[in-house]
């Protein structure tokens, strides 16, 4: 019998064995290991085996279908738990003594119109959602920006649904009409407040205009600003992402996104058995991209850098 022959056993395995995706005269390093693609290779080297049985061998030698999983974080920096551990004492110790701390990000741009969402929901038996084909984006609707700034201690969040550019100025206004819709009436005898985010991104620990523009929002409120980032590659760890905004996307799945009113009302009726509450709105400012920001407005910056890696802590101070 074909199919209990040890040698095709072997063979197979030398197929897909992990050692062999690396070989570069596999002859399907760069096809689909199918378990047809596979039966039609076997057949070729003299053995006639069927597609089923193919897949009742792959099983048999403990292989199964499997998708890609994000693990590899890519090389760590030295400083990594320590930052995460600075980080931490300092969200502990705003809290402590009544001093809002906010976690801010990016949530991915989302096409606007009939389009297709990822995600099931239940409709009617044979009834689906029709959407468009092609995900090209509508000329008058675009794509949205959702910028979010999370209350950790009150479990609240505001997101500003942007219409133009991902820049520093649309990230510190989020923050701005966060203080004004929410946070001012939650820490009304507030003096200080601490920002922790990613590394990258629209505030980045490295941008100019993140910092000038904190800056502005610091001496308008009167408020201490300061500024924890999370260490390179470690953005996934940062609150908002697990608190809020996987929530948000779980609650829009398999809806077409069809408006901007749309957008709004779906991320503003969020919830979690939790408490969370989450308010939204859509920010129609133009945040034009490439600002240049001199070294003259960087000196005039009132900013303190920490001791420990100043480029990721630091606060910005009101100017009178």
């Amino acid at each position: 019998m074909v199919e209990g022959d040890p040698r095709l056993l072997q063979a197979l395995e030398r197929l897909v064995e992990p050692v062999s995706r690396g070989d570069p005269m596999s002859p399907l390093r760069w096809t689909c290991k199918s378990a047809a693609r596979l039966a039609e290779e076997r057949c070729g080297q003299g053995y006639a085996v069927s597609e089923r049985t193919i897949n009742r061998l792959l099983h048999a030698l403990g292989y199964s279908l499997q998708s890609n999983r994000k693990t590899q974080e890519g090389r760590q920096h030295p400083d990594r738990d320590a930052q995460f551990q600075h980080l931490n004492r300092r969200v502990k110790a705003f809290q402590r003594q009544g001093q809002p701390v906010v976690s801010v990000d990016t949530q991915r741009k989302e096409l606007v119109g009939q389009f297709r969402n990822g995600g099931r929901e239940w409709q009617p038996l044979g009834q689906p959602e029709r959407v468009n084909v092609h995900d090209f984006p509508d000329e008058e609707l675009g794509k949205v920006i959702p910028y979010g700034v999370y209350d950790m201690a009150a479990n609240t969040g505001w997101v500003s649904v942007g219409v133009d550019h991902d820049t520093a100025e649309f990230a510190v206004e989020t923050l701005r009409r966060w203080w004004h819709h929410m946070g001012h009436a939650a820490y009304p005898q507030a003096t200080r407040l601490l920002i922790t985010a990613a590394g990258g991104g629209s505030n980045g620990s490295r941008s100019r205009l993140w910092k000038v523009e904190l800056q502005k929002l610091a001496d308008e409120l009167e408020l201490q600003l300061s500024v924890c980032h999370f260490p390179p590659g470690t953005s996934k760890w940062n609150k908002i992402e697990h608190r809020m905004f996987c929530h948000i996307t779980e609650n829009w799945r398999g809806r077409p996104l069809v408006s901007r009113e749309v957008v709004v009302n779906l991320i503003g009726h969020t919830t979690t058995k939790t408490g969370l509450e989450i308010r939204s709105a859509v920010d129609e400012n133009r945040y034009p991209t490439g600002r240049e920001i001199t070294d003259e407005q960087m000196e005039d910056l009132a900013i303190k850098r920490e001791k420990f890696h100043g480029e990721w802590n630091y606060t910005l101070n009101p100017r009178s």
